[in-house]
């Protein structure tokens, strides 16, 4: 028996479009999809390379809005001190380096003897890394003969902060910041360099340790009674002369240093006396008070030298 009903059934083409009909919604949605992650990678460049351009804007505009600084009141790097006071209590000064004349300056016809007028102060240049054991060293043994010739007008002394051991305090830098921080003083406070910077020599930190704080040397300037404290504590904290420590280095390491002909800076001490390298004990006042004599009296002599008398010649007999 025949039924007049056929199953529900679809056809084969129906079930084709079907299948195609789906595939193209599926593809559409994918084509959107598409569409959006590219619309969404497209700001998320476009965001990253305006906060790029932002950043480099802002690191440009800051390096032009703040130039490079540089200390005030120093010559060849250095900071001349022209007036130290001794403390109370101290050793006696030793004796003035003055030139003696030599043995072979004693001849029939007699030397210039110096007199207080001839005699020129003799330079000193001392290179100091505040980290360095032999500047702390030479600090605590000459301090007191230096202010005694200083304060009779034997000598100029000029000291000049470097920073080698920049890499030796766990990652503080605390060479190069001691060195900028001497720089501040010299600039806004100079009356009081020098008890800065035998402060920042005689207690010096160990090598390989943090070394002060910016603020702990800030501190130690004041306590020293630095003038101007605000801007000196300013200077030190914002580290206004670091590249310049770091530029003064460099030249040092260049050459040629003040005063000399072809000396270099070869070590984070150096003392330079009349253009000449000390090369003796860094701990030996004697040592080094001998030198500066030696080299003043070569001075002396070599800048006095008489000058030849011509020898009359026979007259001719007739």
């Amino acid at each position: 028996m025949s039924s007049d009903h056929t199953p529900n059934v679809p056809t084969a083409r129906n079930t084709r479009d079907a299948v195609r009909e789906k595939a193209q919604q599926v593809h559409a949605q994918q084509s959107r999809a598409r569409i959006m992650r590219r619309v969404i990678i497209g700001l998320v460049v476009v965001v990253a390379v305006g906060s790029i351009g932002a950043a480099v804007a802002f690191a440009v505009s800051s390096s032009i809005s703040k130039p490079t600084l540089s200390p005030s009141g120093m010559d060849g790097d250095g900071v001349r001190v022209n007036d130290v006071t001794l403390k109370a209590g101290s050793t006696e000064v030793p004796a003035t380096p003055t030139p003696a004349p030599s043995e072979a300056g004693s001849s029939a016809t007699p030397e210039p003897t110096p007199t207080a007028e001839a005699v020129q102060p003799t330079d000193i240049h001392i290179y100091v890394d505040y980290l360095s054991t032999g500047a702390a060293e030479f600090e605590r043994a000459n301090a007191r003969q230096l202010a005694g010739w200083i304060e009779q007008g034997a000598v100029t002394v000029t000291y000049h902060p470097v920073a080698l051991l920049t890499a030796s305090s766990n990652g503080t830098k605390y060479s190069l910041r001691a060195a900028s921080a001497a720089a501040c003083v010299a600039t806004y406070s100079p009356a009081q360099f020098y008890d800065f910077n035998h402060e920042l020599l005689t207690d010096q930190p160990e090598l390989d340790s943090d070394g002060r704080t910016d603020v702990q040397l800030a501190d130690l300037a004041v306590a020293v009674g630095a003038e101007n404290a605000k801007k000196v504590r300013s200077c030190i904290e914002k580290q206004d002369f670091v590249s310049w420590a770091k530029d003064a280095t460099t030249r040092a390491l260049e050459g040629p240093l003040p005063g000399s002909k072809d000396l270099k800076l070869n070590g984070e001490a150096l003392v330079v006396v009349g253009g000449q390298a000390y090369v003796g004990a860094m701990d030996d006042p004697a040592e080094f008070s001998q030198f500066v004599l030696t080299t003043s009296s070569d001075e002396y002599y070599g800048e006095t030298e008489p000058t030849p008398t011509p020898t009359p010649t026979g007259t001719p007999a007739s």
